[in-house]
């Protein structure tokens, strides 16, 4: 009997615990829309109907690890678990780009000391996402984004002001036990012109900025997220590119998107190089608007491949060659190895030097009209000329070829003269450096109508653009982004919101340190970026974003998207 009455109040309390939750009168709903379509797998249907009641998915798990980049460097991967329909899930996973703001000629113990504080601060993001962050964010719903970038938001200033309190009391310490100070020592003579006083010039040059300061263990903010934005297109079943259209638009599908330019990196001309030419780092091809993105990176391939050609038959392709007289008999008359034994770049791209800009442009001219295009009508170019690595400060002067040292003020007469030979030249990245504030806004105001002047390294940090909320647009037509430590979603949803309204060009750029998460294309898409700078055509790394950026093409194509 006392079986029978525990089976009896089971039974009761489960029919009430349904009644509660209206299951009967869902599956009567659900029989009823199912039954004049017969599906094959009526099970599985009804589990689709019923799935759109369960409650939405949460974090229950973070997992951060170290892995390699591009370069095989050390950064963080961030692998994101949910709890869906109560069972425990991994939705995705991120791998966020490292970047190094150490320039190509540092000395050897400055690249030692960037590459352990690199590998410490990796090792502070696994430890914060597995801990505090894991902690932090479990149960947190995962399209609430806004909520999430909040909340790493606000983790990271706490970590900012423990630092500065632990500096703090370092300091006081080390005043505490350190001797009384000695008076100091007599200033140095400023260097004077033939007249006896400082020359304008050195008087005009600022000193170069302290770089941005990255607290160790940031890349956990961004690499977190970046997860959390992925997974919530996962579980919306969108791909990220209009999760993030949707995010910026507020939560409005668009109708149409635009692709990104892409700014392909056809040359790479290393600073260092034993050859002359210092103004160039990087040469760009820009394909027209007019063609589809498909025929664009074509007509690049068919330019690169040609330049490749031409640069074998003059000999400026820089293969290994020994120093010593034996060894250049050896290599005389041979010819250049094949393609797989040239020096690509980090950048994924040839590494070229010549010892002037006519050489340079005038060899670019040749392979286009090699197959029959015109630079200028058929392709553009962009040149990055990284101008923060130029600056002698002992001259005050950038040197734009060895031995030949430019003002800023003659930089600008250089760089108009430049444009007026070679009008196909359609941006300058980083013309001058960021502390050349005054010169900024004149080589804005003679050039502007010419060619976009673009800062990327002269442009300071995310999080510092956001906050001022203004770009000026007297300084530059646009800036590129890059996806780096503490930068969340929201940031940059924020920032190129701020740039559309100002009419300044959004290019996202992919940092020196890329890995294969292809994810910074769709934020480029979702974002409505009017350019998107991923290197060469070279590298898996770089490559599989190009394919994604085509992958999306196709797909908006398809669902009549595209615009």
């Amino acid at each position: 009997m006392e079986a029978e009455e525990r089976r009896g109040r089971l039974a009761w309390e489960a029919a009430e615990y349904y009644r509660g939750h209206r299951v009967p009168e869902r599956l009567e709903e659900a029989l009823n829309a199912l039954f004049p379509l017969c599906p094959a797998d009526l099970y599985g249907e009804l589990a689709n109907y019923l799935s759109k009641f369960s409650k939405a998915p949460v974090i229950c798990k973070l997992v951060g690890r170290k892995v390699l980049d591009g370069l095989g460097q050390p950064t963080l991967e961030v692998e994101l678990f949910c709890t869906v329909k109560n069972y425990e899930r991994r939705i995705c996973s991120i791998v966020i780009s490292s970047h190094s703001q150490i320039p190509e000629n540092a000395f050897p113990e400055t690249i030692e000391a960037d590459e352990k504080e690199r590998n410490d601060s990796v090792c502070t993001a696994v430890e914060w996402v597995n801990e505090s962050l894991n902690t932090m964010l479990r149960d947190l719903e995962l399209t609430d984004q806004c909520q999430a970038d909040k909340m790493l938001g606000e983790y990271f200033e706490n970590k900012v002001e423990e630092k500065k309190e632990r500096e703090k009391q370092e300091q006081e310490g080390k005043e505490e036990e350190a001797p009384p100070p000695c008076p100091p020592p007599p200033a140095p003579k400023q260097k004077r012109g033939k007249s006896g006083r400082m020359s304008g010039e050195e008087k005009r040059i600022p000193p170069a900025e302290p770089a941005e300061p990255v607290l160790g263990g940031s890349l956990a903010i961004g690499g977190t997220s970046l997860a959390i934005a992925k997974a919530g297109a996962t579980v919306s079943h969108v791909p990220l590119y209009l999760y993030i259209a949707m995010l910026k638009h507020d939560q409005e599908s668009p109708k149409e998107m635009a692709l990104p330019l892409p700014m392909v990196t056809l040359l790479n001309c290393e600073k260092n190089s034993p050859t002359k030419l210092k103004l160039v780092k990087e040469v760009i091809l820009i394909p027209p608007v007019e063609l589809s993105l498909k025929q664009g990176m074509e007509r690049v391939l068919d330019i690169q491949k040609e330049m490749t050609r031409v640069l074998e038959s003059t000999g400026k392709v820089p293969y290994p060659q020994t120093e010593s007289k034996k060894g250049k008999a050896q290599n005389a008359g041979k010819k250049p190895p094949p393609l797989s034994l040239k020096r690509i770049s980090h950048l994924g791209c040839l590494t070229a030097g010549y010892d002037n800009l006519e050489q340079l442009l005038l060899l670019m001219q040749t392979a286009c009209s090699n197959i029959g295009l015109v630079l200028g009508t058929d392709v553009y170019l962009a040149m990055n000329c990284a101008a923060h690595e130029l600056m002698d400060y002992e001259r005050g002067k950038y040197e734009v070829i060895t031995g030949t040292f430019k003002s800023p003020d003659e930089m600008i007469a250089m760089y108009l003269e430049m444009l007026n030979d070679f009008p196909f030249i359609i941006a300058l990245i980083d013309p001058l450096r960021k502390e050349d504030r005054a010169q900024w806004s004149k080589i804005c105001k003679a050039l502007r109508s010419k060619c976009y002047l673009i800062a990327e390294d002269a442009a300071t940090d995310i999080s510092k653009l956001t906050a001022d909320l203004k770009i000026n647009k007297e300084m530059c037509s646009g800036v590129v982004l890059k996806y780096l430590n503490q930068t969340k979603v929201s940031d940059l949803i924020e920032l190129t919101g701020i740039l559309d309204g100002q009419s300044c060009i959004t290019i996202l750029g992919s940092p020196d340190g890329e890995s294969s998460d292809e994810s910074l294309v769709d934020l480029a898409v979702g974002l409505g970026a009017r350019f998107l700078k991923l290197g060469g055509l070279s590298r898996g790394e770089r490559v599989a974003k190009y394919n994604r950026l085509l992958a999306i093409e196709e797909e908006l194509a398809a669902n009549g998207a595209l615009r």
